[in-house]
């Protein structure tokens, strides 16, 4: 494996497990394989392969033991990560639990999760009762369970998987991920975060989980299990990567992107955890929490995602026209370093497609010479493959349709074609 100082090696686990409990009052009148029989039709048929391919192997147990067997599961806890009431009840009641547990190889799919949680779920459903995610110490009722499950496309929404909880102190909010370690990449941490940002950070989180697991996976693909997976230092996160996380594909987002530098703390002490610290990009000016503010605003407070064609003579025809005639004075005071300390400029341009152009944005790292602008993508183009949020991008000026400055409160300057956007007037 290349270690250079642009990765960060992260060990991988050599096996991986998912355990699941399903409390009952008595014992189960279903059979397992009968329960997990009559989910055909209710789950992706992959997914319902896989969990009865799993049942039948060495690689998952099902047993069913009294709960005095069992340490008692804290129910403060439990219900900090959302238990009702009733389904505590349920649990005090209960006289034994079914025990699911599975195994499998660290990569993609987690088949050991998928698996366990698809049995789990049915044998719930069978005795009307409920799931117990043991790693994220969550209750799940059946229909719940069932619907984090991958679609026919192996499609999955992460937060279904990954909590993102947080806790205060004199520097500011703590937060972590929970559940990333289920497909044996360490879990995320920042501190130092704002009070304002609690959900905005929560969804910046979300959407790092979900660009570092892509990541993870990929250097997961081979037929070996490697030692490490090699990270890079400084993540990139957009508002497409959130989007994904939340079940929401289609949104690609125009957003700029936001770099986080990606930093390993491994644990002092043998039973707490390792992480993965996100941080500002080295030589960040100022205090880290005026860094997340500021890309907080750029994901949900700045650019919108934006209409792919424009006809002559109309609103957005004059638009692109402004932006371009001011293409020189925002080259000249890039170049000169005279942009607002802690702002983005970015720039959208046209890619061709079948249909007619496709209008996509990208972040500006470099513009040494007037024609060529060099950057990073911002979105997933869908006439272009190789143009994905945060792959290097190179843009001829004549290409660009208009312009953005971006700090910590949104668009600052720039952005003709976005007010036309803003203003209801969008092309035909």
């Amino acid at each position: 494996m290349l270690i250079t100082d642009d990765f960060l090696p992260v060990p991988v686990p050599e096996s991986l497990s998912a355990t699941y409990l399903v409390p009952v009052k008595g014992l189960p009148r279903v059979g397992t394989k009968s329960a997990v029989a009559a989910l055909a039709g209710r789950i992706a048929d992959p997914v319902h392969g896989l969990a009865r391919q799993m049942l039948d192997s060495p690689l998952m147990s099902v047993d069913t033991r009294p709960i005095g067997e069992f340490p008692q599961l804290p129910p403060d806890l439990l219900a900090a990560f959302g238990a009702s009431e009733t389904q505590l009840d349920r649990l005090a009641a209960a006289t034994h639990l079914v025990v699911v547990q599975a195994e499998y190889r660290p990569g993609w799919p987690p088949a050991h999760e998928w698996a366990a949680r698809a049995v789990a779920a049915a044998v719930a459903d069978s005795v009307d009762g409920d799931v117990v995610d043991v790693f994220g110490l969550q209750f799940l009722d059946p229909a719940t369970a069932l619907r984090s499950l991958p679609d026919d496309h192996g499609r999955i929404r992460l937060v279904d998987w990954v909590l993102v909880p947080y806790s205060s102190d004199a520097e500011g909010l703590w937060f972590t991920t929970k559940g990333l370690r289920r497909f044996g990449l360490l879990e995320l941490q920042t501190q130092g975060v704002p009070d304002h940002l609690t959900r905005a950070w929560g969804a910046v989180m979300t959407g790092a989980a979900r660009r570092l697991l892509r990541e993870w996976v990929d250097g997961l693909s081979g037929d070996d299990v490697p030692a490490f997976v090699p990270l890079p230092v400084l993540a990139t996160v957009t508002g497409h990567d959130i989007a994904v996380a939340y079940g929401n594909p289609e949104q690609h987002g125009a957003t700029a992107p936001v770099l986080l530098r990606l930093e390993l703390d491994p644990a002092t002490d043998p039973e707490a955890e390792s992480f993965l610290t996100l941080r500002p990009p080295a030589g960040h000016p100022g205090p880290d929490g005026r860094y997340y503010a500021a890309a907080c605003a750029t994901l949900f407070a700045g650019i919108q995602p934006d209409v792919r064609y424009a006809r002559p003579g109309d609103a957005m025809s004059k638009a692109i026209a402004t932006a371009r005639a001011a293409l020189g004075d925002i080259r000249a005071r890039f170049v000169a370093g005279q942009l607002p300390r802690e702002s983005q400029l970015v720039v959208k341009y046209g890619l061709p497609g079948e249909d007619g152009p496709e209008y996509v944005w990208a972040g500006v790292t470099s513009w040494d010479v007037p024609e060529r602008i060099v950057g990073v993508s911002a979105s997933d183009a869908a006439s272009d493959p190789s143009v994905r949020i945060g792959s290097p991008v190179v843009v001829e000026a004549a290409d660009v349709v208009d312009w953005a400055l971006l700090d910590g409160t949104g668009v600052i300057e720039g952005g003709w074609t976005q007010a036309v956007l803003d203003a209801g007037e969008r092309p035909s």
